[in-house]
């Protein structure tokens, strides 16, 4: 086994332990396909450009990545033996099946759409602590869609001015408040001062409303040490959240943040700051759909997913895999979007949270595409309200609390007055 020709093998059947990766393989004018094929699954595996002795070892070829299958379109899909991986590290997973094969010469642009995680990954892997049932559990609600708020402006607002919008949105019927992914311990707005007005408010408008209200506060910090410490932190004051910006951070950041907060007893909201970097270009990056899994595994509670019908980048098919993959236990093949089958096992769910542009008059609509197992997270759509974030929240509320009951936000209207001026000023329109 020495050139790349040698991992293209269209005749071998995947064993059931395989890791199999679905790739879109861009081929320059100047490579043959079957050589580019096969320059992705070398130098994700075993190989490199040059003849050595070690690729003559029949140890060695155990561990060797195959292609196996060749569709239209540059579509390929490559099996890689277990042993090729240290099965409960991501980085080390990532840094093969996603690493210097992006940048080979012999393709002109690739993409890894999905990946079936065989049994042996997924059982070395913690998976969410809570999933959407005990997220549940913890707000007492059963059915209805879960709704939260960032405040706005993003950063530089005091702690002051950003624990009252906490207030105002909880007490006008949000559930929780959210940090933004780039608010962490700015001068303007320090973590821990931060945390301790924001809970005490929380505190406040849950005796007021008779509601649970919880808040996700943003662990992201300079080193592992420190997120944890803020973990510990929150956890200490009677938060219920650990928010991390699971990119930014890193993957083992994440685990490690998933392993102390079992101990803490909080749950994982994961931020995808930085996605669009990478899984924006359909014919080049890393999925959305596969960071969804990536985090399903780690043990994230809650994830965002884009809304197709928001201001960001997401189309239709590609919310509703996402969804699909991190809430269900089963995931049947779609040869169409070239999603694979998973088997999930015991791993619980993710709570997909749509985020990304909305405002009360989207709400029916967002209903009807991702159904009522979701998180509403509104944030210019609340704060940009006319009459403030207070109105905003109980325009949200109302505007859900209607599509459940059946009614139009017409007829919701005539009895709410806030959802009456959010539909004056907004209407049904989508974000540009």
């Amino acid at each position: 086994m020495a050139g790349y020709e040698d991992f293209v093998d269209l005749s071998y059947k995947p064993a059931k332990s395989d890791m199999i990766v679905s790739f879109r393989v861009g081929v320059p004018g100047w490579e043959t396909k079957k050589r580019a094929w096969g320059a992705v699954a070398s130098e994700s595996s075993i190989g490199t450009w040059a003849k050595v002795v070690g690729l003559k070892y029949e140890h060695v070829k155990k561990v060797a990545a195959k292609v196996f299958w060749a569709g239209k379109d540059g579509w390929i899909k490559i099996a890689y033996p277990v042993d090729h991986f240290e099965y409960g590290n991501m980085a080390q997973i990532l840094a093969s099946i996603a690493g210097n094969d992006f940048g080979m010469k012999a393709v002109s642009s690739l993409r890894l759409q999905d990946v079936k995680w065989p049994a042996k990954i997924v059982k070395a892997f913690p998976g969410p602590q809570f999933g959407i049932k005990g997220i549940r559990k913890i707000f007492g609600v059963k059915k209805r869609p879960l709704m939260l708020s960032v405040p706005k402006p993003k950063v530089g607002m005091t702690t002051k001015e950003h624990a009252q919008i906490g207030y105002d949105i909880w007490t006008g019927g949000l559930d929780l408040l959210k940090d933004d992914e780039n608010l962490s311990n700015q001068k303007f707005n320090p973590f821990e001062k931060r945390v301790k007005l924001s809970l005490k408010l929380r505190d406040k408008a849950e005796k007021e409303t008779g509601e649970k209200k919880s808040y996700l506060i943003n662990v992201t910090a300079p080193t592992t040490d420190e997120m944890l410490r803020r973990a510990k932190f929150v956890a200490r004051e009677g938060g219920e959240y650990a928010m991390i910006d699971v990119i930014t951070s890193g993957w083992t950041s994440v685990r490690t943040l998933r392993e102390h907060c079992a101990d803490l007893g909080l749950a994982i909201h994961a931020h995808r700051a930085f996605h669009g970097a990478f899984d924006r270009n359909p014919k080049h990056g890393f999925s959305n759909l596969a960071v969804g899994e990536v985090v399903r595994l780690l043990g994230v509670d809650q994830y965002h997913i884009g809304t197709h019908i928001g201001k960001m980048v997401s189309p239709k098919h590609e919310v509703l895999d996402v969804q699909e993959h991190i809430t269900q236990q089963k995931v049947r093949e779609n040869p169409v979007e070239h999603c694979l089958a998973e088997d999930w096992l015991d791993t619980k769910p993710v709570f997909p949270v749509a985020s990304g542009g909305l405002q009360p008059g989207l709400i029916p609509q967002i209903i009807d595409l991702l159904g009522t197992e979701i998180m509403l997270q509104l944030g210019g759509g609340v704060h940009g309200h006319p009459k403030g974030s207070h109105a905003g929240a109980i325009a949200m509320r109302a505007a859900l609390e209607a599509k459940l009951e059946g009614k139009s936000l017409e007829e919701a209207s005539a009895s709410c007055k806030a959802l009456q001026q959010a539909m004056d000023y907004w209407g049904y329109t989508r974000p540009r």
